[in-house]
């Protein structure tokens, strides 16, 4: 049997793989890299001029770069925004998701609500984009918005084990939640007016929503 030997014309597959890796690695981090550069001073600019002020002038100037260089990353402004929306909607999935459950089910609804309104209070700009329609003609895409409705479902799964089952407890919830915070960040932002009311409120939302089930229940 003729002894291996090695082509010295051409090196080993291994060796082309691991001296090609890094290249396409570098070019991906640094991609990864910008892209996230932007969306930090897209933020920064929203939190400055408000979500629907935000220029691409300025956005292109702010991580120094030409308006018309920012499409290399982004398909339009509308693409920039959806980016924020999921970059958001991950932030409360993870809020969320290390809030745990104690199984007294008024003492979670008041945890879960102050974690909630405490989420929204510490960055307006990303309050308005979750959960208000504040940027004229923008609409998150599907991908984007299947991330804020698992948000939505872990909500209903936890009100379902406290035993609330029906779509309006979930509307009724969301509702006092959102109203509390609109009042708090429009009327007393830095302060604790309506966040002082949440442990009034869940005592409400717990008592009429209990009674209700109670008395539509089966005999």
């Amino acid at each position: 049997m003729r002894p291996r030997t090695l082509d010295s014309r051409r090196p080993p597959t291994d060796a082309r793989t691991v001296l090609g890796t890094p290249n396409g690695s570098r070019r991906t981090d640094r991609r990864a890299a910008t892209t996230a550069e932007i969306l930090d001073a897209a933020w920064a600019l929203a939190r400055e001029h408000g979500l629907a002020g935000l220029s691409l002038r300025d956005l292109a100037r702010a991580v120094g770069m030409q308006a018309p260089s920012l499409y290399s990353y982004f398909a339009s402004k509308n693409a920039i925004y959806d980016a924020m929306f999921a970059q958001a909607a991950r932030q409360y999935l993870a809020v969320q998701a290390g809030t745990g459950l104690t199984g007294d089910p008024l003492t979670d609804l008041k945890t879960q609500l102050r974690v909630f309104l405490e989420f929204c209070r510490q960055d307006t700009a990303r309050y308005q984009l979750l959960f208000q329609r504040t940027v004229p003609g923008f609409e998150p895409s599907p991908e984007s918005f299947a991330i804020a409705v698992q948000g939505l479902e872990e909500v209903r799964r936890r009100l379902a084990s406290m035993g609330f089952t029906e779509p309006r407890d979930l509307d009724l919830l969301t509702a006092v939640g959102t109203g509390l915070t609109d009042q708090q960040i429009s009327n007393d932002p830095g302060g604790d007016r309506w966040l002082r009311l949440v442990d009034e409120a869940m005592e409400m939302f717990f008592e009429h929503v209990s009674r209700r089930t109670t008395e539509t229940a089966p005999p």
